[in-house]
């Protein structure tokens, strides 16, 4: 017995010493191969940390491989970070490749835009084997931009603002800070919001032609009452409004940022050739400023991916042409609480694909529910003094579009003019004064469930072709007083539905 372990003992340690020989890693020569020779990282901004990319290094040889030293060319102050094989830093010696195997190298940036003398930032990651050396070369573009976000007191507390006020009166306060009396925002370079910046009582906000502004995460736009925003761009150099991640990934991701909230109160807001995106709520609309003119002038502008509704109004007073709103998690449009709403060549267009939707693309009401009574449900009546639509699609990917809800205690007046409307209930509705289509004095030419022939509803291209039945269906008369189309082009002679004009479609 004490041979046989003996005998066994020697060949174990025989079987190890083989093993050593034979796994024993020897320097590469050269023979690494790489999945990319140059890895692109998406546009970012200022001190703001890129998205992770990656890529894979291969050991082809049946050689157990050993990488000296992988390196940044730029050394410890370069602005990339690695990870390779799990291990995190920006230099790393003798990093081992089994036969046939590879190992993956992960890249991450953070750019000062200030310490570099290109946007174009570019580095190289080297594996250095002595005398033969490769490499990857890194490559981001790096944007500079004026970042406004809420100080921090001795304490290191984050400043607030008062979003409102819970059903006891007690204050919500969420991160933000004031903008300093009226404030420009101009088109010198991006604007990156942190928290909500709010214009305070009496003050403004002009955003110039050609503006883009980027909020980051639970951050968004507040209007205080006696405040104003005016949205100042043109058909050639818009204002776009979204969130701060530039990879293509988030193009079109809806929710990564809060809202822009014209308070009650807040007064002559005008909104004209703006893309505002990738929000929660698009825009959020209280009270009205004035019964004479309207407390939000929304023109040409587009809304698209909102997580919620794209434009809420309660109890105010919104007029809006060359408007098109889509991709909404609710609806597109919801006019509640009564008040004025008054629309013109505007396009709904709500297919939203994300979830279920429960609300249809345009709603319209004229009560709300009372929160100052600590939310026991009580709904307060309020008089919808005028919702009309005129020359405006509503559509969607459910059978109902537009939805009416009356409490009789207030009024509710509203009219539908040359529409191209999605209203497919079976019947349900009839006997319904809301829902009498042959009613002249609230429905007026209507097309109902036609075709619009969007040109791509998974893009937002909400444009209509050379099939839609809205061609040559809008009312002249209120066609004089919207004579171009949101691309410029001229519909006073034969106006179509909607925030376009028809066009031919290229394959």
């Amino acid at each position: 017995m004490w041979r046989i372990l003996v005998l066994v003992f020697g060949v174990i340690i025989g079987f190890q010493a083989c093993a050593e020989d034979v796994f024993e890693a020897e320097p590469t020569t050269g023979e690494l191969v790489f999945s990319k020779d140059t890895v692109y990282l998406d546009t970012v901004f200022s001190n703001i940390s890129s998205s992770t990319r990656t890529f894979k290094v291969y050991n082809r040889s049946n050689n157990f491989l050993s990488i000296p030293t992988v390196k940044l060319a730029n050394g410890p102050d370069s602005f990339y970070r690695l990870n390779v094989n799990g291990q995190s830093g920006k230099s790393f010696e003798n990093i081992e490749i089994l036969p046939k195997d590879s190992i993956y190298v992960f890249v991450e940036a953070t750019i000062d835009f200030s310490r570099v003398s290109d946007p174009l930032y570019e580095d190289e990651v080297i594996f250095d084997q002595g005398e033969i050396v490769q490499e990857v070369q890194l490559v981001t573009l790096v944007q500079d931009a004026h970042f406004l976000y809420p100080k921090r007191d001795e304490n290191g507390i984050k400043e607030t603002i008062v979003w409102g006020i819970d059903g006891n009166g007690e204050e919500i306060r969420v991160e933000g800070f004031y903008l300093e009396e009226d404030a420009l925002w101009g088109n010198d370079k991006p604007y990156v919001i942190y928290g909500y910046a709010g214009v305070n009582i009496g003050n403004s906000l002009k955003i110039e032609k050609g503006a883009q502004i980027h909020f980051h995460h639970n951050s968004g736009l507040l209007i205080e009452k006696n405040a104003s925003l005016k949205i100042e761009g043109t058909l050639d150099d818009k204002v776009v409004i979204q969130g701060d991640r530039l990879e293509p990934f988030y193009e079109n991701v809806a929710g990564q940022w809060g809202t822009i909230w014209l308070k009650a109160g807040s007064r002559n807001n005008r909104i004209n050739h703006a893309l505002i995106k990738n929000n929660i709520i698009g825009i959020l609309m209280d009270s009205i400023g004035s019964n004479s003119e309207p407390t939000l002038r929304i023109d040409n502008t587009e809304i698209y991916n909102t997580a919620n509704f794209g434009l809420l109004g309660r109890a105010t007073n919104i007029s809006g042409s060359n408007l098109v709103i889509g991709n909404n998690g609710q609806s597109s449009l919801a006019c509640t609480a009564g008040g004025t709403y008054n629309f013109k060549h505007s396009t709904f267009g709500n297919f939203w694909s994300d979830g279920i939707r429960e609300l249809p693309a345009v709603l319209v009401n004229n009560f709300q529910q009372s929160v100052s009574d600590g939310g026991s449900g009580v709904t307060i009546a309020n008089d919808l003094l005028s919702a009309n639509f005129t020359n405006c699609i509503i559509e969607g990917n459910q059978n109902i579009e537009f939805i009416l809800q009356k409490d009789d205690r207030a009024a509710f007046n509203f009219k539908f003019k040359n529409n191209l409307l999605r209203f497919n209930d079976n019947g349900n509705s009839s006997g319904d004064p809301l829902y009498d289509f042959d009613d002249t004095s609230i429905y007026e030419d209507n097309i109902f469930n036609g075709e619009a022939d969007f040109k791509n509803i998974d893009k937002n291209q909400l444009m209509i072709g050379e099939n839609s039945d809205c061609i040559e269906q809008a009312d002249l008369q209120a066609a004089q007083n919207v004579p171009f189309d949101l691309m410029g082009i001229n519909r006073t002679e034969s106006p179509d539905i909607g925030a376009y004009q028809h066009m031919i479609f290229e394959p």
